[in-house]
Formats: C-alpha cells, structure tokens, sequence
C-alpha cells in the first residue's frame, strides 16, 4: 500500500513563504508523474504544479513564477516552495501521485491520480 504523507503547511502572512513536503512509502522513481493539488472550502479540486520523473514540470497560472515543485527520489519525496503568498492561496494542499505517464493536457486531472495523501493546511492571511 502506498503512502504518501504530506507536511510543511500552516498560517503565514501575505507575502510570506512556506515549503510544503511529501514523503512517499514508495519508491518516488517508480511514479511518472507527481503533483501538488489544493482544495479552497466550497471549490473544486485544483491542481497546481505537476513534475514529471524527468523533471519537467508545469504549473497553474495563478501560480506560475511564485511556486516551484521538485522531487528527490533519494529520499522519496515530493516538495513545493511558495513564495510570495496570497489569501487565494489558503486552501488544503494535497500531494498526489501516478505511476503512468499522464499527456500534458490531462496533468491537471484528478482522476489519473491513483495515489493521494491527506492533505496539508495552507492558510495566508492578508
């Protein structure tokens, strides 16, 4: 059974800065592609940034030059560096992982997800 924990969130203000963390049960090389996903009270599952095993990425546009996701298969675990935080940004932050390649237009889809934690919380205030 794979795990994927997730760590790192908690209350900042706008402006600030936090570094959120995924530790996987499993070998990170064995996932294709991994990625960070957020949830805001009453909206949809988004997704936010999306790394592939060899090291591409992509990410949401209300994020894109203030968050950046990386992975070190050494230790098994997934990261996301934000900066520059806004009250937009307060959401709960899942961690979520697949061991098959996912095109670039569908990276965003939750349902090709198989592998997803318990989520982490982000909460910017202004």
């Amino acid at each position: 059974q794979v795990q994927l924990v997730e760590s790192g969130g908690g209350s900042v203000q706008s402006g600030g800065s936090l570094r959120l963390s995924c530790a996987a049960s499993a070998y990170t090389h064995s996932f294709y592609c991994m990625g960070w996903f957020r949830q805001a009270p009453g909206k949809e599952r988004e997704g936010v940034a999306v790394i592939d095993s060899d090291g591409s990425t992509s990410y949401a546009d209300s994020v894109k030059g203030r968050f950046t996701i990386s992975r070190d298969n050494a230790k098994n675990t997934l990261y996301l560096q934000m900066n520059s935080l806004n009250a937009e940004d307060t959401a709960m932050y899942y961690c979520a992982a697949s061991q098959y390649r996912i095109s670039w237009w569908a990276r965003f889809q939750k349902a090709f997800y198989a592998y997803w934690g318990q989520g982490t919380q982000v909460t910017v205030s202004s």
